[in-house]
């Protein structure tokens, strides 16, 4: 018996408009064509006959078919929107590509091009990138918080301070007032005594007048503006903008290097702020066993087995410092590597790796073609700091509390490199330090 032949596209395209028939009507030589489609053509045409036959139609309003109308909706839901389909296979974009981060279907994943390479269903990629999405758009709405709240505390302040010296001056202001007052009161009683003095005899008149003399000056004086009875307007509003900032300035610090999440390995654990990094301890290990083992994509960039996580912004030239504080970490790895590093399908520390480390033991250097070298005598660092000058082509090590330098390698390096850090330790993570803060 032979097999039926299964549903194509052509099937229930419309022979007027070449798209899935949208609300298909039967013509009397039963021929199918969209409702909009035969009203335009016979319009155009001015005449009711078929678009492939040519047969004339004796009613104005043909019957819809149904049945066809139900399956042409049936099939659009079956083939998805067009941009959810492959443009070679026809096929659902279903798969998604870690490899070449690209969509495919079921028949891409057995092509020559993705065969050898991993991939995974498209809602679990797109949720766990909607995951990424919404964690980044909390921390930046948290951070922006804090800066919102650093204004608004700095505009109290200001204002704080404006209405206290308001209250100052109007009080000082009110005090002259009070004053004036009561001289105003006293006018009639000094008139009415100078009066009587000038009524007196002629000795007690010269006897009071220098004292009468005096007196009626006073009162003839102007009255006295209050001294810096105004607001200092300047004090305010004079670079107001510059001052705020210079002061909230002083409250952020500036990290020279943070982390990049899309290189870290996903047993490592980093901070919001992406500037610390530690292993995952077992208990954190037993709480995503059963839900997820891996919920982080491996993507090209991460590192798929060995414990490390790279900076987010590489170097070609200049020189840049970074001061690490390792703390009670037992073991860590600090450096730099290059951007071609391998970073899949190997456990031990990549090859491209400049930098010092402690193993729980001992403080030791690796370098490409060069096995470890361990520092023999010198004491665990609480604090390391990793100076790459690409000009004069110098890696140095030292420690910045015991102002100890550990080593220099001198490498020329043929392209960026980025800065290194490996961490095997879940008790203590390694915190890239931020600097200085800067003075006004």
């Amino acid at each position: 018996m032979a097999s039926k032949r299964p549903f194509s596209e052509e099937d229930f395209t419309c022979p007027v408009c070449c798209d899935i028939f949208s609300d298909p009507v039967l013509l009397q030589c039963g021929h199918s064509v969209c409702r909009d489609c035969i009203q335009r053509y016979w319009t155009i045409k001015d005449s009711r006959e078929c678009p492939l036959c040519r047969k004339r139609s004796a009613t104005r309003n043909p019957p819809v078919n149904l049945a066809l109308k139900n399956l042409s909706q049936a099939f659009l839901d079956h083939r998805g929107p067009l941009e959810e389909q492959c443009e070679i296979h026809r096929e659902r974009l279903s798969l998604f590509c870690l490899h070449d981060e690209e969509l495919m279907c079921v028949v891409c994943r057995e092509s020559q091009q993705h065969r050898t390479h991993s991939c995974r269903p498209v809602n679990e990629i797109a949720e766990e990138r909607k995951h990424q999405i919404r964690h980044t758009v909390s921390i930046i709405k948290k951070d922006f918080k804090h800066l919102h709240q650093l204004l608004y505390d700095e505009e109290r302040a200001m204002l704080a301070a404006l209405r206290n010296e308001s209250e100052l001056k109007t009080k000082l202001i009110q005090k002259k007032i009070e004053k004036m007052k009561e001289e105003k009161l006293s006018l009639p009683k000094t008139i009415k005594e100078l009066r009587d003095k000038l009524d007196s005899g002629e000795v007690q008149f010269l006897q009071s007048f220098k004292d009468m003399l005096e007196r009626a000056q006073n009162m003839n004086q102007e009255i006295e503006p209050v001294q810096g009875g105004l607001i200092d307007t300047a004090q305010y509003l004079g670079n107001l903008k510059f001052r705020v900032w210079m002061k909230i300035r002083q409250s952020i610090s500036y990290t020279p290097v943070v982390l990049d999440p899309n290189t870290a390995n996903s047993q490592l654990i980093l901070s919001e702020d992406l500037t610390c990094v530690r292993d995952r301890d077992e208990q954190e290990e037993e709480d995503i066993v059963g839900v997820q083992k891996n919920q982080l994509p491996d993507n090209p960039e991460r590192f798929d087995r060995c414990h490390c996580v790279l900076g987010s912004v590489g170097y070609s030239s200049g020189t840049h410092i970074w001061d690490v504080d390792v703390g009670d970490s037992t073991f860590w790895m600090l450096g730099v590597t290059t951007e071609s590093v391998k970073r899949k399908g190997t456990d031990s520390l990549p090859s491209e790796v400049w930098c010092v480390g402690y193993d729980g033991d001992k403080l030791s250097l690796k370098a490409p073609q060069e096995s470890r070298i361990p520092f023999l005598g010198c004491e665990k660092p609480k604090r390391v700091r990793v100076k790459l000058d690409l000009d004069k082509g110098q890696l140095s090590f030292s420690d910045t509390i015991s102002k100890t330098h550990y080593h220099t390698f001198t490498t020329h390096y043929m392209e960026k490199v980025f800065p290194f850090f490996c961490s095997l330790c879940s008790v203590a993570p390694l915190r890239i330090l931020p600097v200085v803060k800067l003075s006004k």
